[in-house]
């Protein structure tokens, strides 16, 4: 048990570091997130991409833990909605070690909430959102939930079935079987 938590604790750690990025200019934040992509592309699929981000270890460990590693290396494409090693720190530690070592079903189903089906890059996700207008864009999950996507001060946020939000931070990190975003929350599904 404890080492499901050093894990989950260091791969959220690692995810953190990782996804935090410069916003002094969005020429600055552009040119980190192009870097990435790039770096992404060579890196493998969503799970090895990840797995080479410490900023999102504990998103790594919570994959693992629900055993769909093989599925999001699979071919895809999908697009996932990765919260950073910061986003699971913000869930309490006996919630998080609940999750990973007895309640493996609804962990499945947090992260599955995390998952959309196809490949979808920001400049879609955001002429999408724009089109759908004040009511926001729905976005369905291969879990089968729904997220409602808004732009606020031109981030991405995104609503879950629980109310909550979560504010995309970075954008488009590639994969050979789709994209990745970073969010700064995790998502729940009810």
């Amino acid at each position: 048990m404890n080492i499901v938590k050093i894990t989950l604790a260091s791969s959220i750690a690692l995810a953190l570091a990782a996804c935090s990025s410069e916003t002094d200019s969005g020429d600055t934040m552009m040119a980190d997130e192009t870097a990435i992509a790039e770096d992404a592309t060579a890196a493998g699929t969503i799970v090895e991409v990840a797995q080479s981000d410490e900023g999102f270890s504990t998103l790594v460990a919570a994959v693992t833990v629900a055993e769909l590693g093989e599925t999001l290396s699979g071919e895809g494409p999908f697009t996932v909605f990765a919260p950073t090693n910061d986003a699971f720190a913000m869930i309490d530690e006996a919630t998080l070690t609940e999750l990973t070592t007895n309640d493996i079903e609804t962990l499945t189903a947090i992260l599955q909430y995390h998952v959309v089906a196809g490949a979808v890059d920001a400049a879609t996700l955001t002429a999408a959102i724009e089109e759908a207008g004040d009511e926001g864009y729905t976005i369905t999950t291969v879990g089968g939930g729904t997220l409602n996507a808004k732009l606020v001060d031109d981030a991405v946020v995104l609503t879950d079935a629980a109310g909550g939000t979560s504010t995309v931070i970075a954008t488009d990190v590639a994969a050979s079987n789709g994209t990745i975003h970073a969010i700064d929350t995790v998502l729940m599904p009810q």
